[in-house]
């Protein structure tokens, strides 16, 4: 599950980045109003499942990337956290379009138990999502992957990286967009996570005289299809 997390205290940012990883979620952390609001829109083929924003953010406040992000019909559900306690701040957080409020200091179990409270209130539609190309089907919902009969065993990091090849199937995707949506860091043309995560998925999903799906894209990146 692909969080978004807008907080411009690094100290909270590092608790909850580092508590959601050992959770199995995928975190993008911005600590300023205007990136939320760039990174929730950016891309709609692999939309965030979630948002945790802090409401008192630089260069713009989090209930009005709130409302921006409602009136452009963009219905990720939206955790807020704020110091701001009373009834009428809690009133003006979820009147922005908020699906829920977290006030600060909370215990980590406590936003947990309210990010499976949310993803459970997340439309069916949008649980329900197959792919598929050629025989190899992903299951969003279940995080499965086979091609044909056979299983394929992913780990998390593997299985977010295919469902996002997946999801821009058929379109070449640059490491430096996988970096940023699966690793959350810029590629400085030093690492080779991606290359090495590509070959994992490589030897997984291509077996002996099945066509291979993965296609590497000179001076692009790569892209997942029937055809080169």
């Amino acid at each position: 599950m692909r969080v978004l997390l807008a907080e411009d205290d690094h100290r909270i940012a590092g608790f909850i980045t580092k508590g959601l990883h050992e959770e199995g979620y995928l975190v993008q952390h911005v600590s300023d109003g205007e990136q939320a609001l760039e990174y929730a829109i950016a891309d709609p083929d692999m939309p965030f499942d979630l948002i945790i924003m802090d409401i008192l953010m630089p260069k713009r406040d989090g209930l009005s990337v709130c409302r921006e992000l409602r009136t452009r019909g963009i219905h990720i559900p939206i955790l807020m956290l704020t110091a701001l306690d009373t009834l009428d701040d809690r009133v003006r957080g979820l009147d922005s379009g908020a699906d829920d409020y977290l006030i600060k200091p909370f215990a980590f179990p406590e936003l947990m138990a309210r990010l499976r409270a949310l993803s459970r209130r997340m439309p069916i539609a949008a649980k329900t999502n197959m792919m598929q190309i050629g025989e190899l089907i992903l299951d969003t919902v279940a995080h499965t992957a086979k091609r044909g009969n056979r299983r394929i065993e992913l780990s998390s990091r593997e299985y977010h990286l295919l469902e996002y090849l997946m999801r821009h199937s058929g379109r070449p995707v640059s490491r430096t967009s996988i970096l940023q949506a699966i690793w959350s860091f810029d590629y400085d043309g030093a690492s080779n996570v991606v290359d090495v995560y590509v070959g994992y998925i490589r030897r997984k999903i291509d077996h002996e005289g099945e066509p291979p799906l993965v296609h590497t894209v000179r001076g692009v990146g790569y892209k997942i299809s029937e055809s080169p």
